[in-house]
């Protein structure tokens, strides 16, 4: 491959890419190389990647042991059809059963991806009930394919809502700062206020007409919203109540983020089915899928499964999802997790406490996100739900310039490090984000 400057391959970019959730000839930076928790531009500018890039590149950049086993796995065999067996595909979905708990967890449908994982499990949820409605939150990102979209919460379903696909209901998921709640006082009731709404939700869409609720475990991109006391495990009850099937999306949060393998283990739950993507390999190779129980697994040792990829359990990337499965456990990443995840959580609420741009931190495990307001008594968000504004942007483009890698959605500010950070590079780059937040007080809070 021809070897590019900076510049040619950013121009590249700007004539020919369409850029995601963008408009096509917007300016990138182009990178020319990353280890670790860092990337490189190619004027040798070090940024640190405080998002894991989109939450996924749990286990750093360049990785070893990963990188290792695609190369061995490359040098064997690239790819076989979904229809034989190959020893990586074979000993990844023992592994990820194992993992989720081999009691409850049977089989795995492995996808190229989050959006293809909930997609196909939405249509097994179907399939298994002989039920049409799917019910999500409107807090919520589950992909960008048409029921991925769908089912999706936030303004990026839009586009997929024209022309449309049947079946899908959004109910509102508590978010207990923006509802004005206290965590830790008020949980019984704003539970209790939550679940009532659906359960009446779920009777005026007919009880037996609803085949899965889907939900992320802990809601990611839209601000790290964690539920209250009670919540998950009331859903879980009106699933069993009602004969629904419930999807944990674990797209986001799974693979050791929030200090549990599976992000659903913080709670007294076991969902139906899994779904999985970004962590199983840390984006080294394009891999997802959905896990499920013995119920669902049984319907499709009976029924054919009419779901299919040409690149279901690609060998490559199977390849890359032992070596990072192999490497959370061996490595107790889980634990050093929790560990970093004190400090983090710590440096944030001083951050909530200190600043008068920030309502809440929300931090669980390396799972964080900061709550942007311009007003901190009346709980008034910087960027209003659905309004276009360059506050944000400015934000993070702040952030960037002085090396600081993150996103955010709406008015929020998300931290998801990698798991590898150790408390040094914390320690060396949360100043960073103290330094723009003051900037921020005094840029655009009164």
């Amino acid at each position: 491959m021809a070897k590019l400057s900076g510049k040619e391959v950013k121009t590249l970019h700007q004539q020919y890419v369409m850029q995601s959730w963008a408009k096509s000839g917007s300016s990138a930076i182009p990178v020319e190389r990353a280890e670790g928790i860092y990337f490189w531009d190619y004027d040798g500018k070090k940024y640190a990647d405080m998002s894991s890039l989109l939450v996924c590149s749990n286990l750093g950049h360049q990785n070893r042991e990963i990188v290792n086993a695609i190369k061995e796995q490359a040098d064997k065999m690239c790819f076989m059809a979904p229809a034989y067996a190959t020893e990586a595909k074979s000993l990844l979905a023992k592994k990820l059963c194992e993992t989720a708990g081999a009691d409850t967890y049977k089989r795995v449908f492995f996808t190229n991806g989050g959006a293809e994982s909930n997609e196909n499990a939405i249509k097994m949820a179907r399939m298994v009930t002989g039920r049409s409605k799917i019910f999500s939150c409107y807090r919520s990102y589950h992909g960008a394919t048409l029921g991925a979209s769908n089912a999706s919460g936030d303004w990026r379903r839009f586009a997929a809502e024209i022309g449309g696909a049947n079946g899908f209901v959004k109910f509102m998921n508590p978010h207990m700062y923006q509802d004005g709640y206290t965590r830790g006082v008020d949980d019984k009731e704003c539970t209790q206020k939550y679940l009532k709404a659906l359960e009446t939700q779920l009777h005026y869409e007919g009880t037996e007409n609803v085949a899965a609720i889907l939900m992320e475990s802990i809601v990611g991109a839209n601000g790290v919203i964690i539920p209250p006391d009670g919540y998950m495990e009331g859903v879980r009850a009106l699933c069993d109540k009602y004969g629904i099937l419930m999807i944990c999306d674990e797209v986001m949060a799974g693979f050791a983020r929030t200090g549990k393998m599976f992000c659903w283990q913080n709670f007294d739950i076991k969902p139906d089915m899994i779904t999985f993507a970004k962590g199983v390999t840390c984006g080294y190779v394009q891999l997802g899928g959905v896990i499920v129980n013995e119920k669902v697994a049984k319907y499709f040792e009976e029924n054919i499964l009419q779901c299919g990829l040409t690149y279901s359990g690609h060998t490559l990337a199977c390849a890359a999802g032992v070596a990072a499965v192999d490497y959370y456990t061996e490595h107790n990443v889980c634990g050093h997790v929790v560990k970093m995840g004190k400090i983090l959580s710590d440096f944030l609420d001083k951050m909530a406490e200190k600043h008068k741009c920030i309502g809440e931190a929300r931090c669980i495990g390396l799972f964080a996100a900061l709550e942007v307001v311009k007003d901190k008594e009346k709980r008034i968000p910087m960027v209003e739900y659905g309004e276009h504004s360059p506050v944000m942007p400015s934000i993070m483009a702040e952030l960037k310039k002085r090396g600081f890698s993150t996103f955010g959605r709406e008015n929020n500010i998300n931290i998801c490090p990698p798991l590898i950070i150790t408390e040094e590079e914390l320690n060396e780059y949360l100043p960073i984000l103290d330094e723009v937040l003051t900037w921020v007080d005094e840029t655009y809070c009164d």
